[in-house]
């Protein structure tokens, strides 16, 4: 019965945050097709919607074929041509490696709390390429990180509740670490030498830290702070435990005796008394 929710859902949750980045082109002719796909945009949505299916179905055999299948039944509905293999390929890959990922978190969600984390980073600075105003660029990119690092601490404890709560600094620093990797991967679009290319992604990567937790810090203190009581609730919304089953309960008396205090249980044979021999 399980299923009959949860699949559906992974379905949307793939077709959500895999096809997010790409938006509808203005169908005022009718037209359904997608905007032009990009390699990155595909990758990392297909990744981060293979995640969420894959920890909203719980099975890998089924988690992963099913991204699958539905990667390919949106890129054909979608109106993208099978003729561009490599892009379609991308997406086919990181769609089964996300379900992977998050499948792994049947029983811990940490692991795919972490696995979200770069696709997350990924997409909270894109509106600042977007925006000149650097008072609307702190708010709305301030809001979409603390926003990510909310959701991704939430995540963390969404299977096993407060005790993944000892993941969320590491869960934090790798969510900064994606920034700078984020960076460090922008940088690498102006072409050059492998040496000029190598010297700016490294110094993009080292000074991404600065000015990020100088701008941002306060968003990502709100972000923890929101992160507890979404917990709380979530802890709260959940069924009580069983009660942990006693030992013996549906053994006998006999199976807390040892084998050699058998006897006591056993009937004692009646006795016969024979008569007796008198000497002549």
């Amino acid at each position: 019965m399980r299923y009959l929710w949860s699949v559906p859902a992974a379905v949307i949750a793939w077709f959500v945050v895999g096809f997010s980045p790409t938006y509808l082109a203005g169908l005022p002719d009718g037209a359904t097709a997608f905007v032009e796909p990009r390699t990155d945009l595909v990758v990392l949505g297909g990744f981060a919607g293979g995640v969420l299916a894959g920890l909203l179905v719980q099975r890998l055999r089924i988690a992963v074929p099913l991204v699958v299948v539905v990667a390919a039944g949106t890129w054909w509905l979608s109106g993208n041509s099978f003729d561009r293999k490599e892009l379609l390929i991308c997406l086919l890959v990181a769609s089964a490696i996300g379900g992977l990922f998050g499948a792994m978190g049947t029983r811990s969600s940490v692991i795919a709390a972490f696995a979200l984390a770069l696709p997350v980073a990924w997409y909270a600075l894109r509106p600042a390429d977007k925006l000149a105003d650097w008072h609307w660029i702190w708010q709305l990119n301030g809001l979409l990180v603390g926003a990510g690092l909310a959701g991704l601490l939430y995540v963390a404890c969404w299977r096993r509740g407060w005790p993944s709560a000892y993941s969320w600094l590491p869960l934090a620093a790798t969510y900064l670490v994606s920034f700078a990797v984020v960076a460090g991967l922008k940088s690498i679009d102006g072409g050059g030498s492998t040496d000029d290319v190598a010297n700016r992604a490294t110094d993009a990567f080292f000074k991404a830290f600065a000015p990020l937790l100088r701008n941002y810090w306060p968003w990502l203190t709100v972000a923890v702070l929101l992160a507890i009581p979404m917990v709380a609730l979530k802890i709260r919304a959940l069924p009580p435990p069983p009660p942990p089953p006693t030992p013996y309960d549906e053994r006998g008396n006999d199976a807390m005796l040892s084998d050699d205090l058998d006897w006591i249980d056993r009937t004692e044979p009646k006795r016969r008394l024979l008569a007796r021999r008198e000497s002549v």
